[in-house]
């Protein structure tokens, strides 16, 4: 996978997770657990290609950028 393609997984993850109800506590391990998974992933291919990042907040953050950029390139608007 690309860094575009696991940034776009990670933060639709992290959108996923502020939605789900607090009650739903098994719900929100789930999708914690691939967030994690997937926020990992992105760290490593982001090394991988020798793209910058400080700590586990600054590459969570590039992620978040990236694919602001990447849906105003293509005219994509924030949908809720």
């Amino acid at each position: 996978m690309t860094v575009l393609e696991i940034a776009r997984v990670y933060t639709d993850l992290v959108k996923a997770e502020r939605e789900i109800p607090e009650g739903e506590h098994q719900a929100k391990g789930k999708i914690n657990a691939l967030r994690t998974k997937y926020h990992e992933l992105l760290m490593a291919k982001m090394k991988e290609e020798r793209t910058g990042f400080s700590d586990r907040f600054d590459s969570a953050a590039k992620a978040f950028d990236l694919i602001r950029e990447e849906d105003a390139k293509y005219g994509k608007t924030k949908l809720g």
